[in-house]
């Protein structure tokens, strides 16, 4: 009995999500294909596409600056190798992020011209 309800329950779960899920694809669809974009989809592109400017436009200052950390850390690390070791992730770390950072920035440019 207990194990019925259970799955009655699971199944019920399943089908919510499905439909809801298909309810959403199909609502959003149809009212972006017969009136275009809506204006808070549009707000929301914009906001996002001024997420992203701020992002590129603070990650260059710092990953300078964590750069630079790095740098006078293993400078003035005075042969401590901890202090040594530190800036070298710093450095490494650093250089990464903003690798990734640029990476996603172009794969995002990718996708946007193919949509459009």
């Amino acid at each position: 009995m207990i194990k019925n309800f259970l799955y009655n329950k699971k199944i019920i779960l399943i089908f919510y999500i499905l439909f809801t899920s298909f309810l959403f694809v199909f609502l959003f669809n149809s009212y972006s294909q017969a009136w275009g974009d809506p204006e808070l989809v549009t707000k929301i592109n914009s906001a996002f596409e001024t997420i992203e400017d701020w992002i590129l436009k603070i990650s260059t200052p710092a990953a300078a600056v964590a750069v630079g950390t790095g740098v006078f850390m293993k400078k003035f690390s005075f042969g401590d190798e901890e202090r040594i070791r530190m800036g070298k992730k710093l450095i490494k770390g650093s250089l990464f992020s903003y690798a990734f950072i640029l990476a996603i920035d172009l794969i995002l440019s990718a996708i946007k011209s193919l949509i459009s």
